[in-house]
């Protein structure tokens, strides 16, 4: 039997389900739970099915998360999206759950599901939803295609990034096709931006300090964030503005996160593979787009001479 009649047989069972991702949202993971929400809903009617984890209002427009008590658990399954380590999954007492299945397009870290499906060649895992549900009998509704869409633009950067695939295009052209979505209309709840944004953007490029290797960071304090009126988490939500600067093969952001005591990093990169020095500093993600979190600034220049060195050996210069 192939994976995607698997997981669906294993929905199948389940008279109640709970979906759930990594910590500190993005769009991809946030629209592949509400969108496997909806499509099992729309599949099997009777099911009760949760998609759970902390909320952010930036992405307030593409549906509301549910609460989970102790009796959503038991006799429940568990579906973990988007998520490569336990540890990172934002949902309590993931081990009361009768089963769990993972479906994730990051680099394996660790195995903590009865079935995982994980697929690295995946553009996102919203596009791993829209096919388990076009190879199976699921339904796809006009309103999950739409999660789907702004998932799979999202995390491949408008269909820039490397793992973009001609399967991505088949799937998009054939949710595009099958639902008659206003897909033009749906970039603008993912990019348009508050006026301050934009200035921390302009402030940011003119600040950028760049190596003789290739990596540009900047690292934003207290002051700066409050000037400029955002939170730790608005650089990171900018970092693919800065794509393509012919002098730049890494480039990273730190912010300060004061109420949570520590430095937010999120990096990106054009050769260089940032994923596995990210994981060193409590972070991961893909080759060329991890993120980290640290305690102190004396980590992040640690952090930072590692990204320096790795510019340095892909220039072919170590």
């Amino acid at each position: 039997m192939n994976t995607f009649k698997s997981i669906y047989k294993i929905i199948k069972r389940y008279d109640s389900i709970v979906i759930a991702r990594h910590q500190r949202v993005d769009p991809d993971a946030l629209a592949s739970e509400l969108s496997l929400k909806e499509i099992i809903i729309n599949t099997f009617p009777k099911k009760k099915v949760y998609a759970v984890g902390i909320p952010t209002s930036r992405f307030r427009y593409m549906g509301h998360l549910d609460k989970l008590d102790e009796a959503n658990i038991n006799n429940s399954l568990l579906i973990v999206l988007d998520t490569p380590d336990q540890k990172r999954v934002d949902c309590e007492s993931i081990e009361k759950f009768a089963y769990k299945i993972k479906i994730d397009h990051h680099p394996f870290v660790e195995e903590f599901c009865d079935y995982e499906y994980i697929n690295t060649n995946s553009s996102s895992t919203c596009e791993m939803i829209l096919e388990l549900t076009y190879k199976t009998k699921l339904k796809l509704s006009k309103s999950a295609a739409s999660l789907l869409f702004q998932g799979i633009v999202s995390d491949t950067n408008r269909f820039t990034t490397i793992n973009t695939s001609f399967k991505t295009f088949d799937l998009v052209h054939k949710l595009i096709k099958d639902t008659k979505i206003d897909f033009t209309s749906l970039y603008d709840d993912l990019y348009i931006r508050p006026l301050k944004e934009v200035k921390l953007q302009g402030y940011i490029a003119q600040n950028l300090i760049l190596s003789d290797n290739g990596l540009a960071y900047i690292k934003l304090d207290e002051e700066v964030l409050k000037k400029f009126e955002v939170d730790s988490a608005s650089p990171g939500n900018m970092i693919n503005k800065f794509n393509y600067i012919d002098e730049v093969l890494v480039w990273t952001f730190i912010s300060k996160d004061a109420k949570n005591e520590i430095y937010r990093i999120t990096i990106r990169s054009r050769g260089p593979k940032i994923n596995e020095i990210a994981a060193m500093f409590n972070g991961g993600g893909h080759e060329r787009a991890s993120g980290a979190r640290v305690k102190t600034l004396e980590e992040v220049d640690v952090l930072l001479d590692k990204l320096d060195e790795a510019c340095k050996i892909y220039r072919g210069e170590a």
